[in-house]
């Protein structure tokens, strides 16, 4: 645990900026091999500003917290943070040094699940970064997706099964939300015609956001130090 926390929480970023800055668009007009009308590059390009704008995290752990240290430093961004016990703020997981927020300090508002609407309501984006439990199972369905912004987008690098997959296919066909990035599926690799694979408005990509060549470095060096502190009890 906490091992490909900083690589997810880029890949988060990632997504969020190829989302809001109209990326799939450009590689779509960069496929025709046309530029487009000066008519329609404003109404096609103009981006949504992440600078000043609120990001809800759900599953503050050892992604939540790197993410969240992005968005605050990087883009001045508004964090809200989402979390089973909101009373228990720090974190003595493993981090790489500088990342995360160990101390829970980042956040400007928390709320535990329960709330979880008020977080919604408020962000422009969500990042569903929560394990599966069966407290978290479809945790994002129809009426929380209903909850959120038309202009909000929604990324999950959790777990496939944190999210109805139906219901966020049928939002972002409905252009209820903006858009979404989904890296986990409830089955993998999804089944063919997946209605995720549908909307123009949502990145799909196949489990990879935790891919770092460095993993077992890193596992084994986490490994030798968690080794070293049971020995010395």
């Amino acid at each position: 645990s906490g091992v490909h926390a900083a690589t997810i929480a880029e890949y988060a970023i990632t997504v969020l900026l190829a989302l809001a800055h109209r990326v799939p668009r450009m590689v779509e007009w960069q496929a025709k091999g046309v530029w487009p009308p000066d008519g329609e590059r404003w109404s096609l390009f103009v981006p949504t500003e992440l600078r000043g704008s609120t990001l809800g995290i759900i599953g503050y752990g050892s992604i939540g917290r790197e993410l969240a240290r992005i968005a605050k430093t990087a883009f001045g961004m508004v964090v809200l943070a989402c979390k089973r016990d909101p009373s228990r703020r720090e974190d003595s997981g493993y981090a790489l040094p500088g990342t995360g927020d160990p101390e829970g300090v980042l956040p400007d508002a928390w709320f535990p699940p329960e709330k979880l609407s008020e977080l919604l309501v408020r962000s422009d984006a969500v990042v569903m970064c929560a394990p599966l439990t069966p407290e978290t199972e479809h945790m994002i369905g129809a009426g929380e997706l209903r909850a959120m912004k038309p202009s909000a987008y929604f990324i999950n690098v959790g777990r496939g099964a944190t999210v109805d997959e139906a219901a966020l296919a049928q939002a972002l066909a409905e252009k209820r939300i903006a858009g979404a990035a989904v890296d986990v599926f409830a089955q993998e690799p999804p089944p063919a015609g997946h209605p995720l694979y549908g909307p123009a408005n949502v990145l799909v990509s196949p489990h990879v956001s935790g891919f770092l060549p460095s993993y077992d470095d890193k596992c084994a060096e986490l490994f030798a130090e968690n080794l070293r502190r049971y020995l010395d009890g």
